[in-house]
């Protein structure tokens, strides 16, 4: 069952990105005036039944002419949509939903390529922390270590105690003084390895933790959260892997949360909230990719938590406001339950990861 949702996410995100990023043939060869595509007599340079170019090309010189017009095209329409998105999304909400197409990039299109740039930049410089992939594990290899390290110590000290409280006769004093001590240091080594239980200790390449037991009362829940655990490295890159593929489920586990905020305007409807979604999704992401290469750069490490705290609120009630014409207390209150929406949404979607991947 899990395969077959798998290949139905790979044909949805194929479609989503062939659809949001197609547009259609550009060159310079002539046609006898049907198109090739549906076979519809053309009136004009273009066939206005399938919308396909009624000029082809066949040559390598067209096809790098192709390329050049789409980047730019594609271009030409970020810079009309990204510095809106940043500081107007709202205005750029509202424009896009009530029929302003050609000059803004279509909120899927810029959505797919904002996760494909996280993906790609996580790969190459890690988080907006600044922490790559190795170096999380060499802290994690550190830790490991320095938990060993101490259990070892607390083990020998705990044997040297039994052996020299065994071997204790007639002090009582000296031996209730022993076994203070004995209990303390059994606490000690309760603590380690309650902490050993939690922590990824990363061995050979391969991160090792103990099983953990969960009842939550799903059992699909508890069978994912115990596969995780046996093998979090292997969770971490089927999560890593998986997140592209699934992530315009993001879209449709956001709408419900937006509608409940509208449950009583009958002026929006539930396109107007996927483009809110969409395009608020795309601005997170990007903001993301943004502070992981400012991060990367090792100025200011300061001002990257600082834009991660506010920069989202802040954004959120943007788009709000402008998107669907609130006041500023209705924006604010309903920033506040969007928030908490937005987390709610990435632990489902997180979950749904976990079942889709993990529980098999």
């Amino acid at each position: 069952m899990t395969g077959e949702f798998e290949a139905v996410a790979d044909m949805a995100t194929g479609a989503l990105a062939k659809r949001a990023i197609d547009g259609g043939d550009h060159g310079h060869g002539d046609h006898d005036g049907a198109c090739l595509n549906c076979g519809t007599d053309l009136v004009g340079p273009h066939c206005h039944q399938c919308g396909q170019s009624g000029h082809i090309h066949k040559t390598a010189h067209a096809l790098f002419h192709d390329i050049a017009h789409g980047v730019f095209h594609f271009e030409g329409r970020t810079w009309h949509t990204l510095p809106m998105l940043f500081t107007r999304p709202g205005e750029l909400t509202r424009r896009y939903i009530d029929g302003e197409r050609v000059k803004f990039v279509s909120p899927m299109a810029l959505f797919l390529f904002s996760v494909f740039l996280m993906v790609a930049t996580f790969s190459l410089v890690g988080g907006p922390t600044g922490s790559s992939n190795a170096e999380n594990r060499a802290v994690a290899n550190e830790q490991a270590r320095k938990t060993d390290d101490a259990l070892g110590k607390e083990e020998a000290k705990l044997v040297g105690l039994k052996e020299k409280r065994a071997t204790l006769k007639g002090d009582m004093r000296e031996a209730k003084e022993l076994d203070i001590e004995i209990v303390a240091t059994e606490k000690t080594l309760n603590t380690i390895r309650l902490a050993q239980s939690t922590q990824a200790v990363f061995s050979g390449g391969t991160m090792k933790v103990n099983k953990v037991e969960l009842e939550t009362g799903f059992g699909w829940i508890d069978r994912a959260v115990e596969h995780a655990t046996q093998n979090p490295d292997l969770t971490f890159y089927k999560l890593q892997s998986s997140a592209y593929k699934y992530s315009w489920a993001l879209i449709p586990i956001s709408i419900p949360f937006i509608w409940l905020l509208f449950a009583f305007r009958r002026d929006v409807g539930l396109y107007d909230h996927a483009i809110f979604a969409t395009y608020s999704l795309s601005a997170m992401t990007l903001m993301v990719v943004a502070l992981s290469l400012w991060s990367a750069t090792g100025i200011w490490q300061a001002l990257v938590g600082w834009v991660l705290v506010f920069f989202p609120p802040w954004h959120m009630y943007r788009q709000l406001k402008g998107a669907y014409g609130l006041s500023r207390g209705g924006a604010i209150w309903r920033t506040a339950f969007l928030i908490f929406f937005a987390y709610t949404s990435a632990f489902l979607f997180v979950l749904m990861l976990l079942a889709m991947g993990l529980s098999h």
